[in-house]
């Protein structure tokens, strides 16, 4: 496969790395790995920082400024899942940036690539599951009130709820949050998004597709948004240390281009970002996550 030259491109904050704990959970290994993975494709580029001030634009400024200067106690720490440094804050916003640099090139190109990103348990105040910045509550935020768009959908389609998103975009009548996620998985509090198809332990690809072309793609249809937001976790992967579904790396490749075709056959704009993954088959994790851009060459060439 060869990408088109000079038209799409997907970035990274792989050089942007922080210090973990000795066998922490954060799989740090596969944004590197997406990276060259990915790269012989298609130009994969540094991701810009987020200004502090977009990100006010559904964060609390006050609360930003005391995890800028690392003022955060011990519970907040425990809540996010990691602990803070310079380089985790930095990380965060050169992720969400990724998203943002990813919103202009789907509006000029038909699709745009995010290779980190997702994080959707942020809340306005409150870092949570490993997020601290919203990407998609602050690019559907942006876009609405810049002009960008008029009707923005959320496809959530990590095996977690977005609880920030749908959290943070509950009052948006202009938004439309969906997520397809493990009912009995974390957050065990859910949010209420604008459609939840939370599903049993141990999803198969049948099953999961079935869920995705009967019920939520038929959603975006009736919503009729003119950009869409793609959370494509793989989480979803049988072996997820994390996750509760049963999927194989061919069912995760016939959901990418399931949405992606839905985008392009609707002339809808979409931004694709990595969300989770954390399978012990590492190889696995981010041969799934470069997955989506490997389907989106295929879809919009």
């Amino acid at each position: 496969m060869t990408a088109p030259t000079g038209r799409f491109r997907a970035y990274t904050p792989a050089a942007y790395d922080f210090p973990l704990p000795e066998g922490h959970r954060f799989p740090s290994y596969k944004y590197a790995g997406v990276r060259d993975r990915l790269s012989p494709l298609l130009p994969v580029l540094d991701t810009p920082a987020l200004p502090w001030a977009d990100a006010g634009r559904v964060h609390d400024p006050l609360w930003l400024r005391r995890w800028r200067r690392g003022e955060v106690t011990r519970a907040e720490e425990r809540a996010f899942g990691l602990p803070w440094s310079p380089g985790v804050v930095e990380r965060a916003r050169r992720a969400a940036g990724g998203s943002l640099a990813a919103l202009h090139d789907a509006r000029r190109v038909g699709w745009g690539a995010n290779l980190a990103g997702g994080t959707h348990h942020a809340f306005r105040d409150r870092a949570e599951g490993l997020c601290l910045v919203n990407d998609a509550a602050l690019l559907t935020r942006m876009a609405l009130n810049g002009g960008l768009a008029r009707r923005v959908a959320v496809l959530d389609l990590d095996v977690h709820q977005g609880n920030g998103t749908a959290a943070l975009l509950g009052a948006e009548s202009r938004a439309f949050t969906l997520s397809i996620h493990g009912e009995r998985n974390y957050p065990f509090r859910k949010e209420h998004s604008s459609l939840d198809l939370g599903l049993g332990d141990g999803v198969t690809d049948a099953a999961y597709l079935a869920v995705l072309r009967g019920q939520a793609l038929p959603a975006l249809d009736a919503f009729r948004p003119d950009l869409l937001l793609y959370l494509a976790g793989v989480d979803v992967l049988a072996g997820d240390r994390f996750g509760r579904f049963a999927l194989t790396l061919d069912g995760v490749r016939e959901r990418n281009r399931a949405v992606l075709t839905w985008a392009r056959k609707a002339d809808v704009p979409v931004v694709t970002m990595m969300a989770g993954g954390y399978n012990r088959d590492h190889a696995l994790t981010v041969e799934a996550h470069a997955s989506v851009v490997l389907d989106g060459l295929d879809v919009f060439s």
